[in-house]
């Protein structure tokens, strides 16, 4: 059991996808400014993350590795998560409007963020079980939805703030933004040794 929680707490906090990995920032810039819309891409994010997870842990065992094609498995992750996104797509564009609306092209930009690849590859890698890694990559996921609004809450406060000047208010306040708080999680990083 202190294992799992090991491996949910080095993927959450410790090595956080992010801000430590440096992955999926695109939606992180690009979907933050505000809660609602950060809060929609961290669970589409996260549904896709974990359903991607599963199905290419039994494609990748039951297929590619048993029959030597273990040369295909980006590929087929790839079409995998774009396949999900898809669906995502469709279920949010019909049982919440709103949303979708916000989302706009970020949604569909799911496919191709790669901390959704990242964190399968690192299955893989790895070697985890696949409870490790459910475990792994809901950690992964948790850790990009925590990342994504905080981003958020920080990001409305600096545009809402009269003492951010003018040229940073937008895009150059979010990367300064990252960057501090990349440096704050690096405090994390003894935690995981």
């Amino acid at each position: 059991m202190i294992g799992l929680f090991e491996i949910f707490i080095t993927a959450f906090i410790v090595q956080n996808i992010v801000l430590a990995g440096f992955l999926g920032i695109c939606p992180i810039i690009g979907v933050s400014k505000k809660q609602s819309s950060a809060l929609g891409m961290g669970l589409a994010v996260m549904f896709v993350m974990m359903m991607a997870s599963i199905i290419t842990y039994f494609v990748y065992h039951g297929i590619l590795d048993t029959f030597d094609l273990r040369f295909m498995r980006t590929v087929v992750f790839i079409l995998i998560t774009a396949s999900l996104v898809q669906f995502v797509e469709i279920i949010v564009k019909k049982f919440f409007p709103p949303l979708y609306k916000s989302l706009g092209l970020f949604l569909p930009l799911i496919a191709t963020n790669c901390a959704i690849l990242g964190a399968i590859l690192l299955n893989v890698d790895r070697s985890l079980s696949f409870v490790e890694a459910m475990v792994n990559s809901f950690g992964i996921s948790a850790g990009f939805l925590l990342v994504i609004f905080i981003f958020s809450t920080l990001r409305e406060r600096l545009d809402m703030s009269p003492h951010t000047p003018k040229g940073f208010k937008g895009v150059p306040i979010a990367l300064i933004v990252s960057g501090i708080m990349a440096i704050a999680f690096m405090g994390f990083a003894g935690m995981g040794s």
